[in-house]
């Protein structure tokens, strides 16, 4: 399994330009997996489970050098626990979560990136702010005075085709740029969180910097 990771790892790294960064999300994988990601090259590892992710960590505190990032649904009372174990969280997904974070992150000491998680078509499977509502929230989120907050952050519901996969990323950019010229103090747009194995090449091509892949490197989970 391990050389196959290896091998996985470099096609797709040759795929992908040097700017954009490879999180390699494995959730539900052991371990060794990470190891042999880490063996490869791989420093920034994405999960979404808080207890699932402590475990692995625990496990693996000799690779002083990963960064962990948080790609599930957060739920408030989990935030704290998340705040002390990522390094980053993708998936902000409402003003609320946001002062939450902000709120602990200042008592923690620690100052998060996050990316904002936003909804471009309707999907009563996912989380996030419709593009309304997240320029509405714009004002309070540029209060927060600890968050990092980087980008943006989307999922396409599934089943779409690539025109409309693409349509989703491409209106992402633009949001993202949009919020850019707003000025706002203490909200960035350098990131882009969009693409996972199934649409990976379309985001990039929509200008992702960040890209979260799973099967396409480790197979299908069990």
């Amino acid at each position: 399994m391990t050389s196959s990771i290896s091998e996985r790892i470099t096609q797709i790294r040759a795929s992908i330009p040097p700017s954009v960064r490879l999180i390699a999300v494995t959730k539900q994988m052991p371990t060794e997996v990470i190891r042999a990601a880490y063996a490869a090259g791989i420093r920034d590892f994405g999960e979404n489970r808080i207890q699932e992710a402590a475990t692995k960590q625990a496990q693996l505190q000799d690779l002083s050098d990963i960064t962990w990032h948080f790609i599930g649904h957060l739920q408030s009372n989990k935030a704290k626990k998340a705040l002390e174990q990522f390094h980053w969280i993708h998936s902000v997904d409402s003003l609320q979560l946001a002062q939450r974070l902000d709120q602990l992150a200042g008592q923690l000491g620690v100052s998060p990136q996050v990316c904002l998680q936003v909804k471009i078509l309707p999907d009563p499977s996912k989380s996030g702010w419709t593009v309304p509502e997240l320029l509405t929230d714009l004002p309070e989120l540029d209060k927060c005075k600890t968050l990092q907050i980087q980008g943006l952050m989307t999922i396409p519901p599934q089943g779409l085709k690539d025109a409309d996969v693409s349509y989703v990323f491409n209106t992402t950019h633009e949001l993202a740029k949009g919020i850019a010229e707003q000025k706002c103090s203490r909200i960035k747009m350098q990131e882009l969180s969009m693409g996972m194995s199934g649409d990976y090449q379309l985001a990039i091509q929509a200008g992702a910097t960040m890209v979260r892949l799973g099967t396409i490197l480790f197979g299908k989970r069990t």
